[in-house]
């Protein structure tokens, strides 16, 4: 199956992002995708779900998503529309979320030097993140061939749907 690219501006976000502040522990009283949406980032930055667009970019620096291991941050990544997250590190169970939830992750040791507001494109075929405002192109971290068919199908469970329906 060919890899779609993804096109958005970025969005900075610091090292450390807990999954507390990609998702608010006051916002789990549900699972609800559209109403965990509302909430995504909020207190990193409580404008972010009004100034972003549908398949914009986090970028962060090291160890995105550390903290607990909600599922409900992945969740909240997606239904807000976020195409992706880029970052040199990952907390493993954020990593793992994600794409079991479907959400593309990509691992960038240069990710710093993309600034809040460059567009920037991902190219999954040949695993490049080019950065149009800069006009540079970085090779990330190849996402494992498994891991990128939970991201083609939409996640684990659409995934497993799938591999049952024989699709």
């Amino acid at each position: 199956m060919q890899k779609a690219n993804i096109n958005g501006k970025a969005w900075r976000f610091g090292k450390d992002i807990d999954t507390d502040l990609i998702i608010a522990a006051r916002y789990l009283n549900t699972s609800v995708p559209e109403e965990l949406a509302k909430h995504v980032m909020e207190d990193a930055d409580p404008e972010f779900v009004n100034k972003m667009s549908r398949g914009d970019v986090i970028v962060a620096d090291e160890n995105f998503g550390c903290g607990s291991s909600r599922e409900h941050a992945p969740i909240a990544l997606k239904a807000a529309g976020v195409a992706a997250v880029i970052a040199p590190t990952f907390a493993r169970i954020f990593y793992r979320n994600a794409f079991n939830m479907g959400l593309p992750i990509f691992e960038l040791k240069e990710s710093a030097e993309i600034a809040e507001g460059d567009e920037i494109s991902v190219d999954m075929n040949r695993g490049t993140i080019t950065n149009k405002t800069s006009g540079k192109t970085y090779n990330f971290t190849p996402i494992p061939a498994f891991m990128q068919e939970l991201i083609d199908a939409g996640g684990l469970m659409n995934f497993a749907k799938n591999e049952i329906e024989g699709k």
